[in-house]
């Protein structure tokens, strides 16, 4: 018999429509959500999760992560066999589940063991969608070898840490073929500098319109879509004019790439919680002048490219785009977007806003029938201060993933079972 559980007494967030249901309930049943009601109800045969008025969100969704990113230091990383960075990405999404993200958008690294190990629960963390390698031209931001080698040396194969190296239209489309061969949720293309590279400027583009094009052509031909990684106004607006679904980052966009990205219904995956991090952890370790400066230009427009999308009714989800030890800082992504987000457009990053950009709306981040039993008791009200999502460890009360209930420190009578005779 299907187990069923009632999560009762609860202000659950609707998340489509930004609201709190007032003396709610949550009626689960195995893995799904089977019923949302402020209706008194007899819930027999019944395990009972009292949430005693505390807010329940959907689980949150982290929709740009690097789980297998276990080191800052992709260069060394490149050395380790991908058996030892598998077993140390265990502990970067254990962490990720305990802070309340039960699904996430790895923007490369994982593959598709890893997300197997995660159904199968061999290893406990957020449901993967995963991107396998990232497209990259010679020298693009997946491209780490350092001036004058000719080829990259990595123990780490099979894992997408680095990227598959693809010039031309014929190559480009093969190397697409690859990612959708091995399971991948959807295409990485790098399309412009990035910070980590040692050879690329921030503000350059990558790629040719014909080879973005291709990239794009093949996903959608396999129902996939793009995540396109692009800083600059001319590079984010070559990448949505090829056929883009979401740009990460975006930290330097303009007025007309703004416009843009609202014309052809592009999404926005903003990441301040990573440059907020290296600005704190950089220099000491050991990132170059080059790359620190252009670390602090991105971070300086961060907030700025949020409030020019949101002026244009762009739509943005959550990202964090975190590396190594930085992960435990995951959730101060909600603290930052504070500036210029109001908290209940924020949890709607979070969730509702993230399903949609992945083509899961219904399944994930909210709560509804027919959804995965996803959802989090919180203390405190985030749809009035975000800030209690940046403090997991003491305002998270209960975390369920598919029905399982995975962290639980609700007073022992919040749960009990019910049998009505």
């Amino acid at each position: 018999m299907m187990r069923r559980t009632a999560v009762i007494n609860a202000r659950v967030f609707d998340a489509p429509r930004g609201v709190l249901i007032e003396a709610g309930s949550v009626v689960i049943e195995g893995e799904t959500v089977v019923e949302v009601t402020s209706e008194p109800r007899d819930f027999a045969d019944a395990q009972i999760i009292d949430a005693a008025g505390r807010v329940v969100l959907p689980g949150l969704i982290d929709a740009h992560v690097h789980v297998t990113a276990v080191s800052h230091d992709l260069l060394r990383l490149a050395a380790q066999p991908p058996s030892l960075i598998t077993a140390q990405s265990k502990g970067v999404m254990e962490g990720m589940l305990q802070r309340g993200f039960t699904t996430v958008r790895d923007a490369c690294g994982a593959d598709f063991g890893l997300q197997e190990a995660v159904e199968r629960g061999l290893f406990a963390g957020p449901r993967l969608f995963i991107a396998g390698w990232p497209i990259t031209q010679t020298g693009g931001h997946a491209d780490p070898r350092p001036k004058g080698a000719r080829e990259m040396f990595c123990t780490c194969a099979g894992l997408g840490l680095y990227g598959a190296i693809a010039d031309g239209v014929g190559e480009v489309r093969r190397a697409v073929r690859e990612q959708v061969r091995n399971g991948a949720n959807q295409i990485k293309v790098m399309a412009g500098g990035g910070i980590a590279s040692p050879t690329d400027p921030i503000d350059g583009t990558q790629y040719s319109m014909e080879e973005l094009r291709a990239i794009c052509e093949e996903a959608r031909a396999a129902n996939l879509y793009v995540m396109a990684h692009a800083y600059s106004p001319q590079a984010v607006m070559r990448a949505v004019q090829a056929g883009v679904r979401s740009i990460e980052h975006g930290n330097l966009i303009d007025e007309a790439s703004a416009k843009l990205l609202k014309q052809e219904g592009v999404w926005l995956v903003p990441t301040l919680a990573t440059y907020a991090a290296l600005a704190d952890e950089g220099q000491r370790l050991g990132w170059s002048a080059a790359m620190l400066e252009k670390l602090a230009r991105v971070r300086a427009k961060g907030i700025e490219s949020i409030h020019l999308a949101k002026a244009h009714g762009v739509a943005i989800a959550l990202g964090t785009d975190l590396l190594g030890a930085m992960h435990q800082r995951q959730s101060e992504e909600f603290s930052l977007r504070a500036a210029v987000l109001s908290p209940v457009e924020i949890v709607q990053s979070a969730t509702i806003s993230a399903a949609r950009l992945m083509d899961q709306e219904g399944r994930i981040g909210s709560l509804a029938r027919g959804a995965w039993a996803d959802l989090l008791i919180v203390d405190g009200d985030p749809t009035r201060d975000v800030g209690v999502l940046s403090r997991p460890e003491v305002s998270l009360r209960l975390v369920m993933k598919a029905g399982k209930v995975v962290r639980n420190t609700l007073p022992t009578p919040a749960a009990r079972t019910l049998s009505v005779p």
